[in-house]
């Protein structure tokens, strides 16, 4: 039996308040979904599915295939029912393997013990089964395994995608504080874009707001600027499979979108060169409008509508916090005075300096940023009277 080919169940992880925005994605894809949690979404499918997923997931972190599940009341139960697994028929015999884990039970202070076992129950079966060891260790580059346990249930998944989804791998120089890809697609999804009109962005930083709505409005998918994925490090990866994928994805990307504009500022112009960077890496530097400019003075193209999105500081000292807070005022005339017709968007860690922004936003979408408690604040920037 190959689990490349014989359907059993996905679970697709993702950060904290992403699990819609991931659901809406494997929709797309033509899946369906069993379970939304807050950290996921849940479907069914083979390790060649997993294989699309990865490819295609902009708001994820990993595509894990479920193998076994299990009772178990403490660590050495771990190990007996790891053991029992075949895993001579799943791993290369010198390969090499990792092991990550999410542990809730009560009889563990430390996830690295209940690695450890995870490890040892399969090192030692395949000691006894092929005569050799395989190497094992913290990086995520080969083949990895999974271990959820919370109380006396266990299940086990070969985690397909090895190295987070959530790093779409273009962005090389991350400027300061950089707003993680995956949360950057995720906030996108979250608002009215229509993936053509202008999608305007102050304060640009490293440039992963504009770059992530670049590689959104061009249908460009995040496995294209990856080659390694956990996946590969399994018995009967068959290669033809991945690169039919990977071939897809380069089919369908839009090349022209008429209309689009993207236009992404800074008043750093260290930051701005740096947002280059990141887009030529990412392939789309052609497509975005870089300037270095004080982000009240950004061209807004009117008569048209579209999305301006600013991603401000939110300040942790008192005197960050006094200045913020007639920037936030700042941004919020420039929304007024220079974006009518389009859908403001502010997101923020810092209500009490949303406050500042002096309009009232018509939702309040919520967001982790790391463990910032986060809301991406929409305006409607009405042209003329309501």
């Amino acid at each position: 039996m190959s689990l490349y080919t014989t359907a059993g169940a996905i679970t697709i992880t993702c950060n904290k308040r992403l699990a819609p925005y991931v659901e809406q994605e494997v929709r797309e894809l033509g899946f369906t979904i069993e379970e939304t949690f807050i950290t996921g979404v849940r479907t069914t499918g083979t390790i060649n599915d997993c294989i699309r997923l990865n490819l295609n997931l902009r708001c994820a972190s990993q595509v894990l295939y479920s193998i076994k599940q299990f009772r178990a009341d403490d660590a050495d139960m771990v190990y007996k029912n790891v053991h029992s697994y075949a895993w001579e028929k799943l791993l290369p015999q010198n390969g090499y393997f990792s092991i990550t884990s999410n542990v809730f039970n009560d009889t563990i202070n430390n996830n690295m013990f209940a690695n450890l076992r995870v490890k040892d129950g399969i090192v030692d079966r395949m000691q006894e089964k092929t005569g050799e060891r395989p190497n094992t260790g913290a990086d995520l580059t080969g083949a990895v395994v999974h271990l959820f346990w919370k109380g006396n249930e266990a299940e086990l998944f070969i985690d397909t995608s090895g190295n987070s989804l959530a790093r779409h791998g273009y962005r090389k120089i991350p400027g300061r504080a950089p707003m993680l890809e995956a949360l950057a697609a995720s906030t996108i999804l979250a608002g009215k874009w229509d993936r053509k009109s202008p999608f305007v962005n102050p304060m640009c930083g490293s440039g992963t707001l504009a770059i992530e709505a670049a590689l959104i409005a061009t249908n460009t998918r995040p496995g294209l600027f990856r080659d390694n994925y956990a996946f590969m490090h399994l018995q009967g990866y068959d290669e033809d499979v991945y690169l039919d994928e990977r071939g897809k994805l380069e089919n369908q990307i839009a090349d022209d979108v008429p209309g689009l504009r993207i236009i992404a500022t800074d008043y750093d112009a260290q930051a701005i060169i740096n947002a280059n960077k990141n887009a030529r890496a990412a392939g789309v530097a052609d497509l975005i409008e870089f300037n270095k400019v004080d982000f009240a003075a950004t061209h807004v193209p009117q008569g048209k509508g579209g999305v301006v999105y600013i991603n401000p500081e939110y300040g942790e000292r008192l005197g960050e916090l006094e200045e913020l807070e007639a920037t936030y005022k700042r941004i919020g005339d420039f929304m007024k005075q220079n974006c009518k017709g389009y859908h403001g968007y502010i997101f923020t860690g810092n209500m009490d300096l949303a406050k500042k922004i002096g309009l009232k936003a018509n939702r309040r979408i919520e967001f982790y940023n790391s463990k910032i408690d986060c809301r991406l604040l929409e305006y409607e920037l009405y042209a003329g009277s309501r």
